[in-house]
């Protein structure tokens, strides 16, 4: 494990924490086996924070088969128990919550206050609603529905999952994945982005401390052609959870389709924010410019598609664009940022190859550059506008994944819902309107796995999260995501005192 200097050891002593190496297997650290490393880099000032041998085939191997001898007593632990355990966990987390921010932050770029504030305290609720959801694994009501035969329904863990998570958000998409997995019995083997390993590490790491068994959790930090598509395909794995594009999802169902897994996909998004002009417009502004902004836009539930009644279409973009000209770009660690980079200057680069080819059939009202000065060293991106730009235009339809908001007008409602839904993703939505009426048809019509009405982004642990269409199938966070984890077992009781022969009779006739 190589640490290039003192600089990042000031926002994070990263090389103490990981000096025995980035894989996590059965409650400990070891380095990867493929004989390739990795650096994870500070995207602000593009220095290396330190660099880690890559997970192989090998390690995989090895962090299945601790989770598949973890599984029996994991699984025969009592709601209880598995509870007891998460609510350690929980204190654990909450305890290390500001190494986790740095780390976050660190690793991804983003503002430190956006990590204290949403990632790490919303991780730490997501295990608290974990670990009372642990007690509530509960199949159906008993009944006899065919004469003397009572039957039940019961609730099992799967066995091993074997999940894949994003670099936007490592800690919660870490959380997200294991949570709900372990509180049903199961064991986990996560994958974690080869950019951002950092808190999933640390999250194991807390994990173990708060006496959850080894095993129970194992984090293998390889490349998603080699580490991913073994873990996807291993045949010891029952289940594989990923979230990331729709494309590298597509990849991951075809390899699943092998050894036929309970798939669970969390995909793409293109989220529309639909403003009728009855709309609260200052409120529609900042919400419009929090929405696209939020993680530098790096995040699939981010407001991507304003589509403004035209009554209000040029006076919101004129104010959406002074008020985007008001974000702060800096230093992720420093108080006044409000935006920090993107995660790496390849993703920067693809962001700004979207923005220059819209310059041919678009307004670039704001932004479209790259700052200068002291951020020209991070894979920085100013806040950028694009308004006029036709529905089937790249823009519009593709995934940007950066500081980017497009702005179209249209004329009816009936247009503006029709909108919305014309692209191949599914995945958040918003509407924003003073009529109850016009936003009880939005959460109607709207084909998305959420839609907000007078605000955009926020989630909470007890409602699901996960989408239509493109943007796949399964749900994070709440009861349904702990259903996810869980298979139905139909059991039958025959009330008689002793069995009877009567369906024998009716297959076999008299014997």
């Amino acid at each position: 494990m190589h640490n290039p200097g003192t600089a990042t050891q000031e926002r994070f002593p990263a090389e103490d924490r990981f000096a025995d190496g980035a894989q996590f297997i059965a409650g400990r650290l070891t380095r990867g086996t493929s004989g390739r490393t990795h650096a994870v880099v500070d995207p602000a000032t593009g220095t290396e924070v330190l660099t880690y041998d890559l997970a192989g085939t090998d390690d995989v191997d090895a962090a299945v088969a601790a989770a598949r001898a973890a599984f029996p007593g994991w699984a025969s632990a009592t709601p209880g128990e598995r509870s007891d355990a998460l609510h350690r966990f929980a204190a654990v987390l909450a305890d290390r919550a500001e190494e986790f921010a740095r780390a976050e932050s660190l690793q991804c770029g983003k503002p430190l206050k956006l990590s204290r504030e949403f990632d790490v305290p919303g991780t730490v609720d997501n295990t608290a609603f974990f670990a009372g959801a642990a007690r509530h694994l509960q199949g159906q009501s008993a009944g006899e529905y065919s004469g003397d035969h009572t039957s039940y329904v019961r609730r099992e863990p799967i066995g091993v999952v074997g999940s894949i998570a994003p670099w936007n958000y490592p800690l919660q998409m870490a959380a997200w994945k294991v949570l709900p997995a372990i509180a049903a019995g199961n064991t986990i083997v996560l994958k974690p982005a080869e950019p951002t390993p950092l808190t999933s590490l640390l999250f194991a790491r807390a994990a173990t401390d708060a006496g959850l068994p080894d095993g129970v959790i194992n984090i293998v930090t390889g490349t998603g052609r080699e580490a991913g598509e073994h873990l996807v395909g291993h045949p010891d794995v029952a289940m594989t959870s990923f979230t990331g594009s729709t494309g590298v999802g597509k990849r991951v169902a075809e390899v699943a389709t092998a050894t036929v897994k309970r798939l669970h996909l969390e995909l793409g998004g293109k989220a529309p924010f639909v403003v009728f002009d009855d709309a609260d417009l200052e409120a529609a502004v900042h919400g419009a410019v929090a929405g696209a902004l939020i993680n530098t836009g790096q995040d699939c539930t981010a407001a991507t598609r304003a589509y403004v009644q035209r009554p209000l279409y040029e006076e919101f973009v004129a104010r959406t664009a002074a008020l985007m000209e008001t974000v702060r770009l800096g230093d992720p660690f420093a108080p006044g940022t409000d935006l920090g980079p993107l995660v790496s200057h390849a993703q920067r680069d693809r962001v700004a190859g979207f923005v220059d080819r819209a310059r041919a059939y678009a307004r670039v009202v704001t932004g479209g550059e790259a700052p200068g000065g002291d951020l020209a060293k991070g894979a920085y991106y100013r806040p950028t506008l694009i308004a006029d730009a036709p529905q089937d235009s790249e823009v519009v339809q593709s995934e940007i994944f950066g500081p980017v908001l497009v702005v179209l007008p249209f004329d009816s409602d009936d247009e503006g819902i029709r909108l919305a839904n014309d692209t191949p993703y599914g995945l958040a939505a918003s509407a924003w309107s003073g009529s109850v009426y016009r936003a009880n048809r939005a959460t109607r019509d709207i084909k998305a796995g959420c839609v907000w009405i007078n605000d955009h982004i926020p989630i909470i642990s007890e409602m699901p999260h996960g989408g239509y269409k493109a943007s796949g199938f399964g749900k994070d966070m709440s009861m349904y995501s702990f259903e996810e984890y869980t298979q139905v077992k139909h059991v039958m009781f025959d009330n008689t005192a002793v069995a009877r022969k009567d369906w024998h009779r009716t297959i076999f006739g008299d014997r």
